[in-house]
């Protein structure tokens, strides 16, 4: 079968640093390709390449058997090459067929046939969304369905998707993998990158690995295991990803709520965490666990119900007072929620508790500023050439890891993690964990929210579930399946009191 898209013996450097290092890959009609790594790995320089934003020093591209040299990304579409990126490039003051057919809509517009022309292509993806509505107002799974539109529009024969599914919930993610199978089986070659291999592995045909701007292995998905692709990335097997299991006995009490609810989405949920303990809160997206993470941490103001911490009913109204109670939160969006990325990363590090760093006239002592940040920074190791650099300089995994040393530095006895390693690679998230599991063997209370099962199986004590805002019941190690997990966040089989009694 001849190939859609050939690179081979690919090389970039920026600067002195070596990008990719003779890079082979090929895509083949009708197969969806998976392309994998840790960040840094060279995955995006090499789609680069491919998609005409970088020149390669060495290596030839070809396209449908014929050699390539792009002179920009519009020279790669004209050739049916489309680059799906996660932060679409679409003009959300426009409508949707402006968007789909923004290349060639002329000086005079014939608004009737550009309207069905995007409804026609929007219809073959399975989807019903108005021409006419502005782009900015869709929810975000139909502004992806949009891009691909508008990639289809241009008759491209190769689409890229770079970490699709990232910010969807499970049902338009579901719905995503759908369109993308459909692409495939119509000869439509698909690279996908994702740092969510259980999807990979529902989806891919094959599957390359990089490592440090090298391909290490092409290999066909029903050859390999996830095991398999984690050692090929890292070096290291899915267990050894979790770190070794050190012997916790839960102590007491830390949290308990009871009934706490906001009014509408929260209806009167009751749990309680221990110290040493480690739960998950699994469920679909939507089903409330962030808001209820929220209530707890003041973010949001409870209507009903009862917090207690150590035994003491404690009144949260406010993130500051759930700090100064000693409760943290890891948000889900740390661009947004977690970190002032503007700032130094010295001063993310600390914000969350300033007390022990300011004298006695409320100056900033800047010595033992640096002693705790160089501290957290060796702990957490955060790699960086200077603490004094904004924290937008970093790398997602190590600004993750900021946002854990603002809470490492605060030493509370709650910490509340929402998708904890949304956007990182598998080397961080391996990181992540040990560190997760640091607190818990120190005596913390830990309550972890994730999207990904694998990841609640394999941190977790327990993991509770939500379904509607509610707690529909719990899983002990000994009952981790993805049947039983998602039969208890789809169907409400268990009282509320049911679902406490189970712990």
């Amino acid at each position: 079968m001849e190939n859609l898209v050939e690179l081979t013996g690919i090389r970039k450097s920026f600067g002195g640093v070596r990008a990719l290092q003779g890079v082979d890959f090929a895509l083949r009609p009708g197969e969806v390709h998976a392309l994998l790594g840790e960040n840094g790995a060279g995955k995006s320089t090499l789609m680069r390449v491919l998609g005409g934003e970088y020149v390669p020093e060495a290596g030839t591209v070809d396209v449908g058997g014929a050699p390539q040299q792009f002179r920009g990304p519009m020279d790669a579409l004209d050739k049916g090459i489309a680059i799906i990126h996660q932060e679409m490039a679409l003009a959300t003051d426009l409508t949707v067929a402006e968007n789909i057919f923004l290349a060639e809509i002329p000086s005079i517009i014939a608004w009737r046939d550009l309207n069905r022309r995007a409804k026609d292509l929007i219809s073959s993806l399975g989807f019903s969304i108005s021409p006419s509505a502005i782009v900015g107002d869709l929810p975000l799974a139909h502004q992806q369905v949009v891009e691909i539109a508008k990639a289809l529009s241009r008759n491209a024969q190769v689409m890229v998707f770079d970490e699709p599914t990232a910010v969807l919930s499970m049902r338009d993610a579901e719905r995503l993998l759908g369109i993308i199978r459909t692409l495939r089986d119509r000869g439509v070659g698909i690279i996908y990158i994702s740092h969510r291999l259980d999807e990979v592995f529902r989806i891919a045909n094959r599957i390359t690995v990089m490592k440090d701007g090298a391909s290490v292995a092409t290999v066909e998905r029903n050859d390999v295991e996830i095991d398999d692709v984690i050692r090929m990335m890292v070096g290291r097997s899915l267990k050894a990803l979790f770190g070794e299991d050190v012997e916790r006995t839960p102590g007491k009490e830390v949290l308990r709520i009871e009934d706490l609810s906001d009014g509408s989405r929260i209806k009167g949920a009751s749990l309680s965490i221990r110290a040493g303990e480690i739960v998950g809160l699994g469920g679909l997206v939507g089903a409330g666990r962030t808001e209820l993470v929220r209530l707890i941490f003041g973010a949001e103001r409870a209507k009903s119900g009862r917090i207690f911490l150590h035994g003491k009913e404690t009144k949260i109204g406010s993130p500051r007072d759930a700090v100064r109670a000693g409760i943290g939160l890891v948000p889900e969006s740390r661009k947004e929620q977690g970190l002032v990325l503007d700032f130094p990363i010295r001063v993310n590090a600390t914000m969350s508790k300033l007390s022990p760093l300011v004298n006695i006239f409320g100056f900033m002592r800047r010595s033992a500023e640096v002693a705790a940040v160089e501290k957290l920074s060796t702990r957490l190791r955060i790699k960086t050439d200077n603490l004094n650099d904004p924290a937008s300089s970093l790398s997602g995994g190590n600004q993750q890891k900021v946002v854990l040393a603002k809470w490492f530095h605060a030493d509370g006895d709650l910490l509340t993690f929402d998708e904890p390693t949304r956007g990182v690679d598998v080397g961080a998230k391996s990181e992540i964990y040990s560190l997760i599991k640091s607190l818990a063997a120190e005596g913390r209370a830990v309550l972890v929210i994730s999207s990904e099962h694998i990841e609640l199986f394999g941190l977790c004590d327990r993991i509770l579930v939500m379904r509607e805002g509610e707690l529909t019941g719990s899983l002990e190690p000994g009952d981790y399946t993805e049947e039983k997990l998602l039969k208890l966040a789809m169907v409400n089989t268990m009282s509320q009191a049911e679902a406490i009694a189970t712990h």
